[in-house]
């Protein structure tokens, strides 16, 4: 892959990625100071490209959406954060139209990859829509989130296959080559899993449900306590901004939350221990960096409750569980595709 066509598309691809970590730090911080419904209607804010202004379009508008009055500090946010996913999109078509031109020349190109993430980023579009017109109903929300990580994730795992850079460093597999595998893969899946119950964890407002440290207290939880909290069968409805459920079912969802986390805490650092004793420089290297990853998610996790949840604590942990997941893909696909030249 030397053409200039190809290496246009690896620098569009690497741009894509970057700009869907900002978009998931938008959508966190829009998320994080309750601007999820600044605007209530979609894809127009109240009626308007960009949020009404003046005091005659901010009257209209709130006779128009009574439930929803217009708070301005609400609405920037979260429509900044549409335009910015709009242009992921436009990005992402890009991507998949220049994709789609080279393998018309080079026949083992990725496109069909190219074309994955586009219909990723449409579906998110449609999330995006469901979470203000379902007034964010916890489903969405989550599903929303766990969206954005699987565009980046998909986008990093394009500009591997594309840069073949990384994926030719580890050269021949070592003696813990399948344990490392199985340890990687594994890690990637819990990692993915707790992101689900981080997201389900924050479209509940739970993050404060426990001021407890290191752990929860669950004496006085029920199994009701977490057959509510988990309730993938909400009614679709009531405005969830705030949350609906009880304290019992919250505390339930932020256990769940910590216990995973200290599952994923275990299975990483045993992924760490054989990165460490592998023969290979490169290894070592990635398992500094998951350690450092790793260490500074958890650091950040407990600083949510010790501090009472800061707005910049908070984004770091979102932008963090990003990165983490970022981090582990590099790993697999170094697993999995060392000494590989071939660029399809």
């Amino acid at each position: 892959m030397t053409s200039d066509r190809s290496q246009l598309i690896l620098k569009m691809t690497l741009i894509a990625t970057v700009f869907s970590i900002m978009v998931i730090s938008l959508g966190a911080y829009t998320r994080l100071v309750h601007a999820g419904l600044g605007c209530p209607d979609w894809p127009t804010c109240y009626g308007h490209i960009w949020a009404p202004q003046s005091s005659t379009e901010i009257a209209h508008a709130n006779n128009a959406f009574p439930e929803s009055p217009v708070n301005l500090d609400k609405t920037w946010p979260e429509m900044i954060h549409r335009y910015l996913a709009s242009g992921l999109g436009l990005m992402c078509i890009i991507i998949a139209w220049m994709s789609a031109k080279h393998n018309s020349l080079a026949s083992s190109f990725p496109y069909r990859h190219s074309l994955a993430i586009l219909a990723l980023v449409i579906m998110q579009g449609m999330f995006g829509m469901w979470t203000v017109t379902l007034k964010l109903w916890p489903q969405v929300v989550t599903l929303h989130l766990l969206g954005g990580f699987s565009t980046f994730s998909l986008l990093l795992l394009l500009y591997l296959r594309l840069s073949r850079r990384v994926s030719g460093q580890l050269g021949s597999p070592s003696e813990f080559s399948l344990k490392l595998k199985v340890l990687a893969a594994g890690g990637l899946m819990l990692v993915v899993v707790q992101v689900m119950l981080g997201g389900w964890t924050s479209a509940n407002y739970a993050a404060m449900a426990c001021l407890e440290l290191p752990l929860c207290s669950i004496e006085n939880l029920s199994a009701q306590d977490f057959l509510t909290g988990f309730n993938l069968l909400q009614e679709i409805g009531p405005n969830y901004l705030g949350g609906q459920l009880d304290g019992g079912a919250r505390v339930a969802i932020h256990v769940i939350h910590r216990f995973g986390a200290l599952m994923v805490i275990c299975w990483l650092t045993v992924l760490i221990i054989f990165l460490f004793l592998a023969k290979k420089i490169q290894q070592k290297k990635l398992a500094r960096l998951l350690a450092i990853m790793l260490l500074l998610q958890v650091a950040l996790g407990l600083s949510n409750v010790y501090f009472n949840l800061p707005l910049f604590n908070a984004l770091a942990h979102n932008i963090g569980g990003a990165l983490l997941v970022g981090v582990l893909i590099v790993i697999n696909y170094c697993l999995y595709h060392h000494g590989t030249k071939k660029a399809g």
